[in-house]
């Protein structure tokens, strides 16, 4: 390919050291190189920062939730009684991968002069623990069995920091039962901290059988069943296929089912996490519209210094597409000289805030303490790709100047 081997040999001088770039062309080089760093960080930096929260939610509430019909209040439910044939059936959905019950009621904690409003969420011994368990400060998780009755709690950092408590200690609920106030004495059994502070303000987790026996209920009445899915980008068509299959059905009380996404359950969560991917495609845009406009005026700059070359290669006998292709072969080599330094920048960012989460964030207003990021390797080769290909594309235009440039004059006057 002689266009390929001309435009090598523009880029490097004989010796095989790159020329001095005249101060536009480095500027079109840093542009890219800049505009790809940003590219990639906003990228990884929504992708990990929707992962987290997105874990944070699903980590207290599960990917769908079954609840009674009739429940007004997400902190005080009307009961579901669950029998093992729904159970059973359930656990033979495509795509469910964990069934776990849960319990809530509301309750007032009082120690000393302090006292907090709390909702205490009961869970049964098939409980995953594993997102508590990531998030636990001190003490341990509750071991719950199906035999005996736990006064173990799970405690958040923020309602204990509230309360002056501490891993160990004990202290007294009073829940509203009818027309009695029913005193409950548990004991700290760990302390977490999600740093999701609608929740952490909020949530005590202890054994389920503790909630059943406040509200009197059945061994098989529950306020909702939390389900895991496999596949969470198929979990709004999961928890839509168990809606219209549990519709028709009641339980042994009458009471309705009520199926429901994590997204339905917290639409404005997952709201403000889908606008975040509109600012990351406006700036996609907006750096390669600056990278590619950076390389046009690059472009302009190295087809006038060689104008000489191209009415030579012209009287020689190459046409004008020939010698575009040359210099958008050159323009191709300082875009890939660019994303190579821009690569090397962003992946570097990455893996050193990854490793020791440097950048800080405030946790009461973005839910995690540093800024999140998530390597994917097929957006960074799309992006690179994108960069190349968009600002290729605009410099097709520019290079039309080459067909103006007439060989007799460059020729007679260079």
């Amino acid at each position: 390919m002689p266009e390929f081997f001309i435009a090598r040999r523009i880029f490097q001088n004989r010796e095989g050291e790159k020329n001095i770039s005249p101060p536009a062309v480095r500027v079109a080089v840093i542009s890219i190189a800049l505009g790809l760093v940003v590219m990639i960080l906003a990228v990884a930096i929504v992708i990990g920062f929707k992962k987290e929260v997105r874990n944070k939610v699903i980590g207290f509430g599960s990917h769908i939730q079954i609840t009674n019909f009739n429940s007004n209040s997400y902190y005080e439910m009307n009961p579901i009684a669950i029998g093992d044939t729904l159970l059973e059936q359930l656990r033979n959905y495509p795509n469910i991968a964990r069934i776990q019950r849960f319990s809530v009621k509301p309750g007032l904690i009082r120690t000393g002069e302090d006292s907090q409003g709390v909702v205490f969420k009961g869970v049964g011994e098939e409980y995953d623990w594993h997102f508590f368990r990531q998030n636990l400060l001190e003490g341990e998780i509750l071991h719950i069995r199906p035999d005996s009755l736990t006064t173990g709690v799970l405690i958040s950092k923020k309602i204990a920091g509230k309360l002056h408590l501490k891993s160990g200690d004990s202290f007294l609920a009073y829940f509203v039962r009818r027309d009695d106030v029913s005193p409950r004495k548990f004991r700290i059994a760990g302390i977490y901290q999600t740093n999701f502070s609608d929740y952490d303000k909020l949530f005590i987790l202890a054994d389920i059988k503790q909630i059943r026996r406040i509200n009197q209920w059945d061994a098989d009445m529950v306020s909702g069943l939390e389900i895991t899915v496999q596949n969470y980008e198929q979990s709004d068509q999961t928890a839509d296929d168990l809606y219209f299959d549990l519709q028709s059905r009641t339980d042994r009380l009458g009471n309705v089912f009520y199926t429901r996404s994590v997204k339905q359950l917290n639409p404005m969560i997952f709201a403000w996490l889908d606008v975040l991917d509109m600012n990351v495609a406006v700036i996609l845009i907006l750096m390669i519209l600056v990278a590619g406009f950076s390389m046009i005026s690059g472009l302009l700059i190295i087809i006038l210094e060689r104008a000489n070359m191209i009415g030579t290669l012209k009287a020689l006998g190459e046409n004008d597409a020939g010698v575009r292709k040359i210099f958008l072969y050159v323009s191709a080599f300082l875009i890939a000289k660019g994303l190579f330094w821009g690569n090397l920048i962003a992946l570097s960012v990455c893996f050193i805030q990854k490793q020791t989460g440097i950048l800080k964030l405030n946790p009461e207003t973005y839910y995690l303490s540093e800024v999140p990021v998530e390597i994917n390797w097929i957006y960074i080769l799309l992006i690179n790709l994108g960069t190349l290909a968009a600002t290729l594309l605009l410099l097709v235009g520019p290079s039309c100047l080459i067909a103006r440039i007439s060989p007799a004059e460059t020729i007679r006057f260079g």
